[in-house]
């Protein structure tokens, strides 16, 4: 599960060491914009240091590294490879050569270190209309991506707007960037909610991403994960119904039926494969009804 991926600043070693205790799904160490520029080279030092000697739990582990096209991206790549995260994320990520060129950058330092090939994966971050434009070529162009994100603040930058409390101008970002994930089979995850005192503004948002599509959030701070935990574990009644499906299943099946109805409505492939991803859903958040 990637419901939450927290940011944390990878100059603050406070944080690096205690994260865990928050207990989101991921975590994503931040050497690009939360770094200032006479801070990277220590940051760097830091969190490749913390990677090798702290344990951070179950929490699935990526590092936001600096462009390729900066002075400080390729530098990034080498430490933070060898440190094996699961995951590295890619900034601004425009066109698909982009993830082909961090790739093939990834597959060298693995040989060098003796690392398998292909163990550390790839999130691309979609911050600019190329990126959304390009969302499906990027998504097809890697095997070491597990999952494309929307990067808000950059995006609508590049759109000469700003963000609204109702982020219609998101709307269609969010769908091409969902779109391009679900057919190339990986996760997408969206932007941060930037107001962290406006409560009901992150809750209407977490919902509404969820029933877009999407497999998480990027959050900036710890009191937003368990409302986002709690908005994408199914409820009892999700799970109470799905159990129903797959219990109506069995019993068409046992009767030699090929007519499956529940509650008057029948039953079709998709909503018995919703029911499955329900249930498998539910037992990897430990059975915990949201």
């Amino acid at each position: 599960m990637r419901r939450s991926m927290l940011y944390v600043p990878g100059n603050n070693p406070g944080m690096i060491r205690d994260v865990h205790i928050y207990r989101s799904d991921a975590i994503m160490f931040d050497l690009e914009d939360s770094v200032s520029l006479n801070e990277k080279d220590a940051a760097r030092m830091l969190l490749y240091n913390s990677l090798l000697t702290f344990d951070f739990g179950q929490a699935e582990i990526l590092v936001r590294v600096n462009g390729l096209n900066t002075a400080f991206g390729r530098d990034d790549f080498e430490a933070i490879v060898r440190a094996r995260p699961d995951a590295i994320r890619l900034p601004k990520t425009d066109t698909p050569e982009d993830v082909v060129e961090a790739d093939e950058l990834i597959s060298g330092i693995e040989r060098q270190s003796g690392i398998e090939t292909g163990s550390i994966k790839l999130v691309a971050a979609i911050e600019s209309a190329l990126g959304v434009i390009n969302a499906p070529r990027i998504a097809m162009a890697s095997g070491r991506l597990i999952g494309m994100a929307l990067g808000a603040e950059d995006f609508v930058t590049d759109l000469k707007t700003s963000r609204s409390a109702d982020g219609i101008e998101l709307l269609t970002a969010r769908s091409m960037v969902l779109f391009a994930a679900r057919a190339a089979g990986i996760d997408a995850f969206d932007t941060v909610f930037p107001d962290v005192n406006d409560e009901e503004g992150f809750i209407r948002e977490v919902k509404l991403i969820k029933q877009l599509g999407f497999d998480g959030k990027s959050i900036i701070n710890p009191r937003q994960i368990e409302i986002v935990h709690q908005i994408f574990t199914p409820t009892e009644a999700e799970i109470t119904y799905a159990m129903r499906v797959l219990e109506a299943i069995r019993e068409a099946e046992s009767k030699g039926s090929g007519v499956i109805s529940l509650n008057g409505k029948m039953i079709d492939k998709p909503i018995v494969e919703r029911a499955r991803r329900v249930l498998a859903f539910a037992e990897a958040a430990g059975g915990q009804a949201g």
